[in-house]
C-alpha cells in the first residue's frame, strides 16, 4: 500500500489592464475650476475659517471702508449736543423732502427673486438633505423663464462629481417631479410639451376637448411641429373644425412658467467672472477680481512648523497637515486663475471678430475641443472652468456657453455657427407677420435669401431648440 500525495497544482494567470486613479487633490482642483466667483469667496471663506494658517490681506478700498465708519462712530460719540435737539435731525432733513401729506401710506414691496422663493417653497415640501440639496441644485439650473433645460444625466454626473458620492439620475428625476409641485405651476419642466400637459391636467377632465387636447400633445406632438394636420385629425377621429377647437384650447396654455415681466432682469444678480475690453484693435481679458493675490501663509505658524517649536506633538502635527494644506489651496487658487484666463484669452482670440463687435452673426463654430487643444488642457477642464461663467464686454454680459456652437456649411463652403442661423429663424419669426406666420418650409426659402441653405428638418429642429411653436401654434397665439 503506498502512500502517494497529489501535488497541488498551482495556476497563474497574467492579466494586464488600464485604470485611472484621480487624486483627491485633482478633484479639489476641478471644483475650484468649476467655481464662478461667489462660488470662489464662499470657499476662501471656508477655508480660511478652517485653517488658521492661511490669512488674507484687506484691500484699501476695505480699509477706506472701515475708517468711514470709524469717522462716523466718532462724530456721534458726544451724545449730550444731540440730546439738546428739540427736533430730532432725521426728521428736519426728511422735511427736506416729502411733505407730511405726501408720506408714502404703505412700504415699496420687495422683490423677491425667484429662486430664493423656490428654495423656501421647497424646504417646506422635502426634509430629506440628500433630496433638499437636489432640488436646490435643480432650482440654481433653471433658465429665466423656469424650465429646466439640462438633461437628467448630465445632472446627475455634476452633483456626483462635486459631492463625491454617485448620484442616479432616477432620484434626479424624483427630485424634479417634486418641484413641479411648487408654485408658479411648471417649474422644472424640461420642454413646452410638458409644461402644455402638465396645465392641460389642472383642468376639467370630463371635457372632451381637453381630453382631445391631452391625447393630441401625448401621442402626436411630433405631427402637430411637422403640420400632418390630416394625419392628427384622422388618429383622433374629429373633423378639421374641431382640430381647429382643440389647438385653440391649447392656444390658451402658457408656454412657459415664468412671464418675462416678472420682476428685475436676472442679469442684474449676474456675478461676472472675466472682463473683456477692447482697445483700438487690441482686445485684453483679465480677470473680474484676482485672488491668489490677497491669500498668503502666516509667517509665524510656519516658522514655528519649521522650527518645530510648537509644544507638544500633537499641535506639531496638526500645524504641518495645516501648513501643507495651506500651501496647496493657494497654488490651486493661482492655477485656477491661469487657466481660466489661458482659457478665456483662447475663447477670445478664437472668436475675435464676434468680441470687436458683438455681432452674433460674426460667431464661429467652436467646441470645448478647439479651445482644450489651444490651451493644452482635458476637456473636462475646459467645460468646468466655462461652466456657468460671464464675461463683462463692451456690448454687454455674455455667457461664456453661449460661445460654444457646432457649425454647418454655407452654399460657399464656409462654417457657420448653429448659434447664428437660429439666431437668424428668431429674427424672421420675430418679424413675420403674426397672422400669417411662416411654415418651416417657408423659413427656408428666407433664410437661403440670407444666404442659409438649410434643410426643412434643420429649420424645424432649431425652431423647437430656441422653444418657437409650430405655424399653426404661432398663429393662435397671434
Amino acid at each position: 500500500m503506498s502512500n502517494e500525495h497529489t501535488p497541488t497544482m498551482l495556476n497563474q494567470v497574467h492579466s494586464q489592464k488600464q485604470s485611472f486613479t484621480v487624486l483627491p487633490q485633482q478633484i479639489q482642483l476641478l471644483k475650484l475650476f468649476h467655481l464662478n466667483t461667489l462660488g470662489l469667496q464662499q470657499r476662501i471663506q471656508e477655508e480660511l475659517i478652517e485653517n488658521p494658517v492661511l490669512e488674507e490681506s484687506v484691500s484699501e478700498e476695505d480699509n477706506v471702508t472701515e475708517a468711514s465708519k470709524d469717522d462716523t462712530i466718532q462724530e456721534y460719540q458726544d451724545q449730550a449736543e444731540y440730546q439738546e435737539d428739540d427736533i430730532p435731525d432725521y426728521k428736519l432733513e426728511h422735511n427736506n423732502y416729502l411733505s407730511d401729506a405726501d408720506l408714502p401710506q404703505r412700504p415699496i414691496p420687495e422683490y423677491l427673486d425667484f429662486r430664493k422663493d423656490l428654495k423656501e417653497q421647497v424646504r417646506v415640501l422635502l426634509v430629506d438633505p440628500m433630496q433638499l440639496m437636489i432640488a436646490e441644485y435643480l432650482i440654481d439650473s433653471l433658465s429665466d423663464d423656469g424650465m429646466l433645460e439640462q438633461d437628467m444625466s448630465s445632472i446627475a454626473d455634476d452633483i456626483s462629481f462635486q459631492k463625491n458620492k454617485v448620484i442616479a439620475a432616477a432620484e434626479i428625476e424624483y427630485v424634479r417631479r417634486q418641484l413641479l409641485r411648487l408654485e408658479p405651476m411648471g417649474i422644472g419642466c424640461t420642454s413646452i410639451k410638458e409644461f402644455l400637459l402638465l396645465q392641460l391636467r389642472q383642468r376639467d377632465q370630463a371635457d372632451k376637448k381637453t381630453q382631445l387636447a391631452i391625447q393630441l400633445l401625448e401621442k402626436n406632438f411630433g405631427d402637430l411641429a411637422h403640420r400632418n394636420m390630416e394625419k392628427i385629425a384622422s388618429q383622433l377621429n374629429i373633423n378639421e373644425s374641431e382640430l381647429r377647437g382643440i389647438l385653440k384650447l391649447i392656444s390658451t396654455c402658457q408656454l412657459k412658467p415664468l412671464a418675462e415681466s416678472s420682476g428685475p432682469p436676472q442679469r442684474d444678480a449676474i456675478v461676472l467672472d472675466f472682463v473683456v475690453t477692447q482697445n483700438n484693435d487690441i482686445i485684453e481679458v483679465s480677470l473680474y477680481r484676482q485672488r491668489s493675490s490677497t491669500l498668503f501663509i502666516n509667517n509665524s505658524l510656519s516658522a514655528m512648523v519649521t522650527n518645530g517649536k510648537c509644544g507638544d506633538k500633537g499641535t506639531l502635527q496638526y500645524l504641518k497637515s495645516k501648513l501643507s494644506s495651506a500651501q496647496w489651496f493657494v497654488s490651486a487658487i493661482k492655477q485656477r486663475e491661469t487657466t481660466m484666463l489661458n482659457v478665456m484669452k483662447a475663447i477670445v482670440r478664437f472668436q475675435k471678430d464676434y468680441f470687436k463687435d458683438g455681432d452674433i452673426r460674426l460667431l464661429k463654430p467652436m467646441i470645448l475641443k478647439d479651445i482644450a487643444d489651444e490651451v493644452g488642457v482635458d476637456i473636462s477642464t475646459a467645460s468646468r472652468i466655462t461652466c456657468n461663467k460671464y464675461a463683462d464686454t463692451h456690448f454687454g454680459t455674455t455667457l461664456l456657453k453661449d460661445l460654444f456652437s457646432k457649425g454647418i456649411e454655407n452654399e460657399r463652403g464656409e462654417a457657420i455657427s448653429n448659434r447664428v442661423i437660429q439666431k437668424a429663424i428668431e429674427d424672421v419669426v420675430e418679424g413675420e407677420n403674426k397672422q400669417k406666420p411662416y411654415t418651416d418650409q417657408q423659413l427656408v426659402a428666407v433664410l437661403a435669401e440670407k444666404g442659409f441653405n438649410i434643410a426643412r428638418r434643420t429649420v424645424a429642429k432649431y425652431r423647437e431648440q430656441r422653444q418657437i411653436p409650430v405655424m399653426q401654434v404661432r398663429a393662435l397665439w397671434a
